[in-house]
This record gives structure tokens, sequence and C-alpha cells, in this order.
């Protein structure tokens, strides 16, 4: 499937319409493709270990398997939350949502975001680190919450730029990557395989 005005300077292997949007945001046009792998955390493995595997093997997987005629460069991305050292992924159902919304109430988190681009001759990544402060909720909030069905395949159970923006009291580091996606070292990647968001912005 594809998304795309004009030409596509890259291919995102990656379904997450909230992406798709902040490629958009830097000019950045792409094909969009979901891949499969497995999301598995292996035993003992390091967080930040753990989410640049994931990034680099979801831009492997793309590489590997979508069809790519003009040699695009190929993102992956992936996005976790870490609270005291535990990982929080997408909720498998509401009430795992519910009990990940009430783990992350009054405290601080951290969201750890990779970027991983894979070319003919390359192969790159980034990680972008937050630290994100919730404030105190009440079980009737959480439920609340819930019932939108914006946590359901959210990691860490919540959406920054949806409805929990209202829980968030503080956050330090990258917006877009608590989005998912880190703008700053995503452009920074892309320039080195060739792909500046500013001068395909001045020359569109």
């Amino acid at each position: 499937m594809s998304d795309m005005n004009g030409e596509a300077q890259i291919i995102l292997a990656s379904a997450s319409p909230r992406r798709r949007e902040l490629l958009e945001q830097i000019n950045i046009r792409a094909i969009v493709q979901s891949v499969d792998i497995d999301e598995s955390q292996k035993q003992n493995e390091p967080v930040n270990d753990y989410v640049e595997r994931l990034a680099m093997e979801k831009a492997q997987c793309g590489f590997d398997t979508i069809r790519n005629d003009k040699d695009l460069p190929v993102l992956g991305s992936d996005t976790i939350v870490d609270i005291d050292g535990e990982v929080l992924g997408k909720p498998e159902n509401r009430q795992h949502a519910k009990k990940m919304l009430m783990q992350l109430s009054g405290q601080k988190h951290e969201v750890l975001t990779s970027v991983a681009i894979i070319t003919q001759d390359k192969s790159i990544f980034a990680t972008s680190s937050s630290q994100v402060q919730f404030k105190a909720l009440d079980e009737h909030e959480i439920d609340c919450y819930l019932a939108t069905g914006e946590a359901d395949d959210k990691a860490g159970a919540y959406a920054i730029q949806g409805i929990a923006a209202q829980f968030v009291k503080n956050i330090n580091g990258s917006f877009s990557g608590v989005m998912g996606l880190p703008l700053y070292e995503t452009a920074e990647l892309l320039k080195q395989c060739g792909v500046t968001p500013l001068a395909e912005a001045h020359t569109a």
C-alpha cells in the first residue's frame, strides 16, 4: 500500500498512521508497508538493545520483503515505555491497559524510540530517550480514558498527542519521539542516505 503525494522518497516499514503523519510533517513522502516480526524481548536483554533491535529488524524485514524497484531507503522504528526497568509495550486488552496506566499514575517513566534505516550500502540507527512525568490518576479517570479506545494499540497504553496529553505534567526530551518517531534523529539519518527534508521543501 502506498500513501504519498508526488514521488516517494523512502519506504516506511510500519503501518502506524502516527509515523506516516510525522514524516509528512517534515515533508518526507513515504510508501507505507507494514511488516511482521517477533517483538518479544529476549531474556535479560537491556531495554536500549531491545528497542534498537526491533527497529533494525523491522527495517531489515522491509528491505528484504517489500518491492523496492527504485532502491529507496527503508525506515523501521519501534517505541517502548520503560518504568523502573519494566517494559510496557502495547496492551493485550483493556484490563492490561488499566494496569499499565495505574503503574504510570503519579510516576516518571522513560520512552525510548529507535529509528533504523537500511539501504543497499548502509545500515544505520539512532535512539531517542524522553522522560515523561504523569499526574496522579484516579480509577474513574483511567476507566473513562480506556473507554475512548485511544489506549488500545499504544505502547504504555496512552497517546501523548491525544486525550492523554492532559495526564502529562512534564516531558523532558522529544515530543515526536514519544509519539513514535523522533524527527530530529530521523532527519539526521535521512540526510546520511541522501534524503534532505528542507532541500525537498525548497524545491517543491
